[in-house]
């Protein structure tokens, strides 16, 4: 099961749709070439989310970081099964960004395939195994609760 936040959700067995929802970056009063940004963020967003749904990834959460980080507009933070499912994981991801015209991204962790970080520019992608997910807990540095975590919060 995915969990997408800041208005992604999953629908149907291999389609992603934003629900757009208005964010503190989406003032009127921003120029045209802001408007482009965000938008080429939400592509590259898209084009990620896409690729990790297309490859079976665990677990993945979109963290909006505009607000919170000059660094990236945004962070998304997903599972693989094994080392060799990440590093495939981070392969193909690579791949596409590359077909995108994205081939200068950098990329970290691809020799052990623990966890592996991709910087896109205004995306950061962290590809984990399982364990090491859970024992780093970024999503915790970002104040969002993982996704086994914040239902079974909700249950008690």
């Amino acid at each position: 099961m995915l969990w997408f936040g800041r208005g992604l959700r999953r629908q149907g067995s291999n389609t992603l749709n934003r629900q757009d929802a208005p964010s503190a970056h989406e003032d009127p009063g921003f120029a045209e070439s802001s408007q482009d940004d965000q938008s080429r963020s939400r592509d590259l967003e898209d084009l990620i989310l896409h690729r990790l749904d297309e490859d079976k990834a665990q677990d993945v959460v979109l963290i909006d970081l505009k607000d919170k980080s000059s660094v990236a507009d945004s962070l998304i933070v997903a599972s693989g099964r094994s080392h060799r499912h990440v590093g495939a994981l981070a392969d193909h991801l690579l791949r596409a960004l590359k077909d995108q015209g994205m081939g200068r991204c950098r990329v970290e962790g691809m020799p052990h395939c623990d966890w592996v970080l991709i910087d896109a520019g205004d995306v950061i992608v962290h590809l984990f195994r399982p364990e090491v997910r859970a024992f780093y807990n970024i999503e915790k540095n970002w104040s969002v609760e993982p996704p086994a975590r914040a239902s079974a919060a909700a249950a008690h």
